[in-house]
């Protein structure tokens, strides 16, 4: 049935014959595509040739209904429907779509539109396509897939074709345009040519977000293997103190209790960063698959103007500016602090007496005062954190990463005994950190002043891409710090009049203020400003569960 189906099918339409003529050399065609394929009426002489064997033909050839083969056409058609009631019209005669687009040549037959001449403004059937490839005067037009709005494809300036793409402003443009347009003198290449460019461009484009997907992809294991170090670190260390601290408990429990407090607040806060870290990571990568599946779909694409539409729409005209993937620095993940507790067991064993009362026995973790805090600056909900708000690049860049107003207090102040607080910085290049007796309230509606800036009441260390500086009133000193501070420590002693910095971690003392103050003191924040995502860490405050109450255990202990 599929054989006998497609001899009574005209070569030209791909339909059944309408009014069927049999040339000369035995081919079959209907009456009306072989004239469009000529360009005649049927009257007038036309290229003599068969456009199936391309046999010449005699010029005076008349063409005649074959009513042999058109009686078999309807027989066939009829038998078809007699076979298939449930079929309302054959696969071939469907009622067209409200969409479809009809030639325009084909006057009396309408046929449905394969292709768009934009240089004639017509839709053409496979006939009339073919023509226009055949024809020598015809073979210049540009013909493209069919579609029902031929003006979206040239200059509504001109109403020339788009034949070109402008490099300066990144539109495809007509001839006019650069002649004697708004495009005039710009830098123009052909639309192969800037397609070809702008493909190679994505090529590189993807290679780059590949390579940086690798990168990503390396520095997530590594996050996973410090996160898995960082957990069987803290767990080795958790055992071996305990068993240390069992061979002097009877009088070192609430000591234990302490220290055991410690490494669990450092392993939690560490393996938050790290989790934070990996989904920074994730992130990236997610969004290099997303750009790289755009991209492809794109690369697929054969249509060069369409494709240059595309890429200008999504802004993939330019090489992309990448954010570097950042490996974790792994000495951030060095469990320093674990090794301290370790090693003060070691000296306790030793001379117990000589190490007590410890600094972290001092520890608090005061919340920080979000009505202090400047408008520029965000407090998490728990108020043990603070980072810069994300500024416009141009405002951002007009501000001065040490100005020390961008501060914010915290809620507890202190004014008698001792008292410890601890800062986790990690890899934050700019950061302030101190003291001050806190905001001056003045009578009146505007109570707005405050002494957060330096100042002679205020007591500061000031990090700046691994300097330190210890700031107060006039006094700038440069501290010599061998090994960048991750955690800050700082140590009020309200008896003695002096105002300690440590490095947190190794418990090395950086700097000492002698402070002769009767005002309460303010810990002090200020994550300095972030410009283009380079300081957008947080300042943390180091806390731990259950703070230990050390007045209440040493009398445990003297007794």
């Amino acid at each position: 049935m599929g054989t006998v189906e497609e001899t009574l099918k005209c070569p030209v339409c791909q339909d059944f014959f309408t009014d069927p003529v049999t040339l000369q050399c035995g081919d079959d065609f209907c009456l009306t595509c072989i004239q469009a394929v000529w360009e005649t009426d049927g009257l007038n002489e036309g290229p003599t040739f068969c456009p199936e064997c391309q046999i010449f033909l005699p010029s005076d050839l008349t063409l005649e209904i074959n009513s042999s083969l058109q009686t078999k056409v309807k027989d066939f058609t009829t038998n078809r429907l007699s076979t298939a009631p449930l079929q309302a019209t054959s696969p071939s005669r469907e009622p067209k779509s409200p969409s479809t687009i009809h030639c325009d040549h084909c006057i009396e037959t309408p046929s449905v539109a394969v292709s768009t001449c934009l240089t004639c403004d017509a839709s053409l059937c496979q006939a009339h396509t073919l023509l226009h490839k055949q024809r020598s005067v015809l073979r210049e037009h540009t013909v493209v897939e069919v579609t029902g709005d031929p003006l979206s494809l040239k200059c509504r300036e001109h109403r020339d074709e788009l034949k070109l793409f402008c490099m300066e402003e990144r539109v495809p443009v007509c001839c006019l345009c650069v002649l004697v347009g708004v495009h005039k003198n710009h830098k123009a290449s052909q639309l192969h040519e800037a397609c070809a460019h702008f493909k190679g461009m994505l090529e590189t484009t993807m290679n780059q977000l590949l390579k940086r997907r690798s990168e990503a992809e390396l520095a997530i294991k590594d996050v996973e293997s410090l996160y898995t170090q960082t957990v069987k670190s803290a767990a080795d260390f958790r055992e071996r103190i305990s068993d240390k601290y069992n061979r002097i408990r009877v009088v070192l429990d609430g000591d234990e209790r302490l220290m055991m407090q410690i490494i669990h607040a450092e392993e939690t806060h560490m393996t938050e960063w790290l989790d934070a870290q990996r989904g920074i990571l994730e992130a990236q990568m997610k969004e290099i698959d997303s750009l790289r599946a755009s991209s492809k779909l794109l690369l697929h694409d054969t249509n060069d103007l369409r494709f240059l539409q595309q890429i200008t729409a999504q802004n993939l005209c330019d090489p992309l500016d990448l954010v570097p993937i950042q490996m974790v620095d792994r000495d951030l993940c060095d469990p320093e602090k674990l090794r301290t507790v370790e090693k003060l067991v070691d000296d306790l064993s030793v001379a117990l007496s000589q190490h007590f009362p410890r600094m972290w026995s001092y520890l608090s973790s005061p919340a920080l005062d979000s009505k202090t805090a400047h408008p520029k600056l965000e407090i998490a909900p728990d108020g043990k954190q603070v980072h810069w708000r994300r500024l416009p690049a141009l405002e951002a860049l007009s501000l001065q990463p040490y100005d020390s107003q961008y501060s914010v207090l915290a809620q507890e102040s202190f004014a008698s005994g001792q008292h410890y607080w601890e800062i986790i910085v990690q890899e934050k290049p700019y950061w302030l950190i101190g003291v001050t007796t806190g905001p001056v309230k003045k009578d009146g509606p505007s109570q707005s002043s405050s002494s957060l800036r330096v100042n002679n009441t205020s007591w500061c260390i000031y990090h700046e891409d691994g300097q330190y500086l210890v700031l107060h009133d006039t006094l700038e000193k440069q501290l010599a710090v061998r090994k960048r501070v991750r955690k800050l420590g700082i140590l009020t002693n309200f008896q003695k009049g002096e105002l300690s910095f440590y490095d947190a971690d190794a418990m090395t003392l950086l700097h000492t203020f002698c402070v002769q103050c009767t005002e309460p003191l303010y810990p002090m924040l200020n994550p300095c400003i972030d410009v283009n995502g380079l300081n957008r860490q947080p300042l943390t405050l180091f806390r731990i569960e259950d703070p230990w109450e050390w007045h209440v255990n040493t009398d445990g202990y003297k007794e």
